[in-house]
């Protein structure tokens, strides 16, 4: 029969319960604040005056606020789909090939991880203004493409990371199996390797997407003169007064990232179960 736990038990187990708390709390406790605070009847964030749903209204009239965050999720839209593209070649071209200043390779992937955002900045902001200017004029979402290869520049490598953790999981065997049974190359990556992937496609896509998104430092330096972003209206908002409308779109922002982190997890979840059966 099991033991039923005694006191020395629940002694060491609430400490850590405490700390759960706290950390949860301290984590958490900000954000629903400023969920609260969007629904204020008042201007100043600092004083509640009673439940309105005006400041949300007001987000949708304010047609420059939509579009700085209609050009954050185009960018990190096409930004994610290509940093899941490069970053998984790359780290399936590591895992897989033996050549000469291959350890080399893979720490320089790295460097986006580790460099300042501003060193990075900069020096985007040089190769794009000396190297390769980019054409000013171009039509809707043509014309974010700079900031889109800049994304995409820092974005790819934890793609990169995630999808080359799985690999060291995978039992190269299935893939050879495939191959003796009659299956190409590409075609054994397609139906062995990929749907072993998948966990990890679908986390690195949400880090690239969430990455590019909150993105400050980078689009401040690589974005036009007609080129604005959610990220950079909010802090040209923030700079005067911190108003409702600004905890209305955070918010309307952070319950979209909860739904696609949910339908993530929920795919996440279905290609293990698959996986399994």
């Amino acid at each position: 029969m099991k033991e039923a736990p005694g006191l020395l038990d629940y002694a060491r187990r609430w400490p850590l319960r405490l700390v759960m708390i706290a950390v949860g709390l301290f984590l958490y406790l900000p954000l629903m604040v400023l969920i609260v605070m969007s629904f204020n009847d008042s201007k100043r964030t600092t004083h509640w005056k009673g439940f309105t749903l005006d400041w949300y209204s007001a987000v949708f009239r304010d047609t420059e606020l939509v579009q700085a965050l209609l050009n954050s999720l185009t960018i990190a839209a096409f930004s994610t789909v290509l940093s899941v593209v490069l970053g998984t070649l790359a780290a399936i071209a590591l895992w897989r090939f033996r050549f000469g200043g291959r350890t080399v390779l893979e720490g320089a992937f790295t460097l986006p991880i580790v460099v300042p955002e501003i060193c990075m900045g900069v020096a985007l902001l040089i190769f794009f203004a000396k190297v390769m200017p980019w054409p000013v004029g171009l039509p809707w979402p043509l014309n974010l493409g700079a900031i889109v290869i800049a994304h995409v520049a820092f974005s790819f490598p934890f793609v990169a990371v995630v999808v080359r953790a799985r690999l060291a999981s995978f039992d190269r065997s299935q893939e050879e199996a495939a191959r003796d049974l009659g299956a190409s190359q590409w075609r054994a990556l397609l139906d062995v390797v990929i749907p072993h992937l998948r966990p990890a496609l679908f986390a690195g896509a949400l880090l690239a997407f969430t990455l590019s998104l909150d993105d400050f430092v980078i689009t401040f330096f690589t974005a036009g003169p007609d080129t604005v972003t959610f990220p950079v209206k909010v802090y040209s908002m923030v700079r005067f007064s911190v108003t409702p409308k600004v905890n209305a779109i955070s918010t309307l922002l952070l319950l979209f990232t909860v739904i696609l982190t949910f339908i993530a997890l929920r795919l996440q979840a279905r290609t293990e179960s698959e996986r399994k059966a």
